[in-house]
Order: C-alpha cells, then sequence, then structure tokens
C-alpha cells in the first residue's frame, strides 16, 4: 500500500494532518539548526569573553557584538553596558536580559504542543468518520461486492486516519522532549556562566572603588 492510497485511504482529515506534519518537520528543522548552532559556539566564545573580561581586556564587548546571534551574549552584552553600576544593578541587567531571551529559547513550543495535542483528536474524529461510513454502508443480508468494499473502505478511513494522527503526534513530542531538554540545559548554563560574571563584576567594582577611595585620600591629604 503506498502513500498515496493510504492518504486517500484516511479520508478528509489526512489534509489537516498532513498540514501538521509538514509544519512540525520544518519547525523541527529550524530549532535543530538553532540548537547546533548554540552547541558549537557558545561554550568557546562565553569561555574567551570570561577570560578577556578577567584580563581586564578592552576587546570584550567588540567579541561579544561579533556573536550577537547567541542568547546568552546578548544576555551579556546588556549586562556590561552597566560595567560601572553597583552590583545590584548589574545583577538586575542580568536578570533581565534573560528574561528577554527565554521566549526566543522556547519559540514554537506551542506549536508543538497543538500539533502534539491535535493530532490524535484528529485522527480519533477520522475514526469516528470511518465507522459513521461503515455503519451507513452496512444492510442486512447485502453480501454485494459494492456493499463489501464500501463497508472496508470506512474501516481502512477509521485504521488509517488513527494511526497517523497517533505517528504524527509521537514523532513531533520526540523532537519536543529533546528541545525542552536542551532549553533546561541552556537555563542552566545561563545562570552558571551568569554567575561567573556578576563574581567578576563584583571584584573589578571593589577595585574601582578602592582606587576611588585611594585617589580621594591623596587629594585630601594636599
Amino acid at each position: 500500500m503506498g502513500i498515496n492510497e493510504i492518504f486517500v485511504a484516511g479520508g478528509i482529515v489526512m489534509y489537516p494532518l498532513l498540514a501538521f506534519s509538514l509544519t512540525a518537520i520544518a519547525l523541527i528543522i529550524e530549532r535543530c539548526l538553532f540548537w547546533y548552532k548554540i552547541n558549537q559556539k557558545q561554550r568557546r566564545v562565553v569561555r574567551d569573553v570570561l577570560a578577556a573580561y578577567r584580563d581586564g581586556s578592552e576587546i570584550v564587548l567588540s567579541k561579544l557584538r561579533q556573536n550577537g546571534d547567541l542568547p546568552i551574549v546578548r544576555i551579556f552584552l546588556e549586562a556590561l553596558e552597566l560595567d560601572y553600576a553597583p552590583p545590584q544593578a548589574f545583577r538586575l541587567a542580568l536578570e533581565g536580559a534573560t528574561q528577554a531571551e527565554l521566549p526566543i529559547l522556547q519559540r514554537f513550543n506551542t506549536v508543538f504542543s497543538t500539533i502534539i495535542t491535535g493530532s490524535p483528536l484528529l485522527g480519533l474524529l477520522g475514526t469516528v468518520l470511518g465507522l459513521i461510513r461503515t455503519f451507513a454502508n452496512l444492510s442486512i443480508g447485502n453480501t454485494g461486492g459494492k456493499g463489501v468494499g464500501q463497508v472496508t473502505a470506512g474501516i481502512s478511513e477509521a485504521l488509517v486516519s488513527t494511526a497517523s494522527g497517533m505517528v504524527v503526534a509521537f514523532i513531533t513530542l520526540l523532537f519536543y522532549g529533546a528541545f525542552r531538554g536542551l532549553y533546561k540545559r541552556q537555563l542552566a548554563l545561563i545562570h552558571e556562566y551568569g554567575n561567573q560574571l556578576e563574581v567578576l563584576h563584583l571584584f573589578r567594582y571593589e577595585e574601582r572603588q578602592t582606587d576611588i577611595g585611594i585617589k580621594s585620600l591623596g587629594q585630601g591629604r594636599k
């Protein structure tokens, strides 16, 4: 039984299921490319930025701007624009930038949830329509070939639509679970690297305050 025959056998609900499956495939590809790019570049870029910031290098902001396609880099960039701010303000900037990036990391989750929930329901609808078609074509004592064929078509519609809806939902659920895992891992890394940046900023802020105090004391003695 070919794909075309399966599609025809599944009845009218196969059209929205096809739309669901094509949408899921497109979004899965987009999310796979998104997470692949992050996992390939992020650790190296963040470690270089933290090392440069620790050493007091002036290339930190330029290096961040060169990699502005990474969520954690955008978080660092927004916080480091307040480099001379007190630690409390710096922490608020980090937290605010992190909250702004969460929708990007969770993009299309609502669509995935809709497909996962809606596909089995469409399959169930196809089952009901197939059974209605089957019972409508049943007539006691009718053993002719046409009647049997119509009954068989109704049963086929019921089974194919149900199976198709479950397959679409199951495959989408697998990738959705993987993307959820990547999101949680990314969130943990953002907190880890954000805490490291916050500690480095605290050290630099205290050093500046100490230098300012020494300069003020020297000017007072003059």
